[in-house]
């Protein structure tokens, strides 16, 4: 395929942001600061990381698995080890190419299971969807959560006046964003009819789960996989004294913000220890012991990808030669 200027820089450019990220945020440290984040990384108890490694390989195989809800009414019911390769194909391919694990999971499901690319690609919109969904409402739970600290650096800090808040927060706002996206529905503006396109195609995203045969396998196999996310931030907490303590709102605040921190650079390259680190520090943790957390929770994430992507590119057509 032939790469133009703008595709290249599609490429380069989050990998040049997230390198510049880890060379900024080092720069800023001071040797002490340094030396106390190489004490943390040598005295977490990685088993915490090991059980947290573990949720991530159940969320892969039920994402996986979830994949045949969406393929068995078009016909097709490829090997579950099949779609675990390609899974997990497509998180390696999208560290380095944003997206492109996308059309790599759907390309590879069709070379090894004949299932046509573009019914294949369009279950895994349909599951993207879906994923948005999920990130939504916990972003959602977590703005919820962190509405207490927020107010009380724009209202008193009172009790009546974090009730006000919650009510314009989550009552007042969500009545005029309604009411403006009716309005913008009938907007001629290029960019606000692809905008309403995106919110109206979650709609029918929803809409769809719904109406499938096995709906309830299928969201029960979505909330397990979240879950088993959020068990994958939540364990490694423990790995170090100075965070076993959090309290529930900071796992979910520092959650969202490390998943919204994979948009900006490949994989959080740089950007996800920021982040986490950032989230973490308002619920009292240390500096160093915060950018450590995040640094130890990238940095096992990202084995994972690699050594479990890498061995699924090597055996897939392995397995598939010497498949019945």
């Amino acid at each position: 395929m032939k790469l133009n200027f703008k595709k290249i820089i599609f490429i380069i450019l989050p990998i040049a942001l997230g390198v510049f990220l880890i060379w900024y945020s080092w720069s800023r440290l001071s040797p002490s600061d340094i030396f106390s984040i190489e004490t943390s990384f040598k005295t977490a108890n990685y088993w915490w990381v090991v059980l947290s490694l573990f949720c991530g390989v159940l969320s892969h195989v039920s994402r996986a698995y979830r994949w045949q809800f969406l393929l068995e009414p078009l016909g097709y019911k490829p090997r579950l080890a099949n779609s675990v390769m390609t899974v997990l194909m497509a998180y390696l391919l999208n560290l380095f190419v944003p997206r492109s694990g996308e059309f790599a999971r759907a390309a590879s499901i069709k070379k090894y299971e004949n299932i046509p690319f573009e019914k294949a690609f369009g279950t895994i919109v349909a599951e993207r969807v879906t994923d948005v969904i999920m990130l939504l409402i916990i972003m959602g739970i977590a703005f919820y959560l962190q509405t207490d600290l927020v107010s009380s650096y724009i209202f008193k800090d009172d009790g009546q006046s974090s009730f006000y808040s919650k009510i314009i927060i989550f009552v007042v706002l969500p009545i005029i964003g309604f009411a403006t996206f009716k309005l913008l529905q009938k907007s001629s503006n290029p960019i606000i009819h692809k905008l309403i396109e995106f919110i109206n195609g979650l709609l029918d995203g929803v809409k769809s789960i719904f109406s499938m045969k096995k709906k309830w396998k299928f969201l029960f196999h979505t909330l397990f996989i979240w879950v088993m996310y959020l068990l994958m931030f939540y364990v490694v907490t423990f790995a170090l004294p100075e965070t076993t303590n959090l309290p529930f709102a900071a796992i979910i605040v520092g959650f969202v913000v490390g998943g919204l921190s994979m948009a900006l650079t490949n994989g959080g390259l740089g950007s996800y220890p920021i982040f986490v680190a950032s989230a973490l520090i308002l619920y009292k943790v240390d500096d160093n012991p915060a950018r450590a957390f995040g640094w130890i929770m990238w940095t096992a994430q990202t084995i994972m990808v690699i050594l479990f992507g890498g061995l699924s590119f090597l055996l897939i057509p392995i397995y598939n030669k010497y498949k019945k």
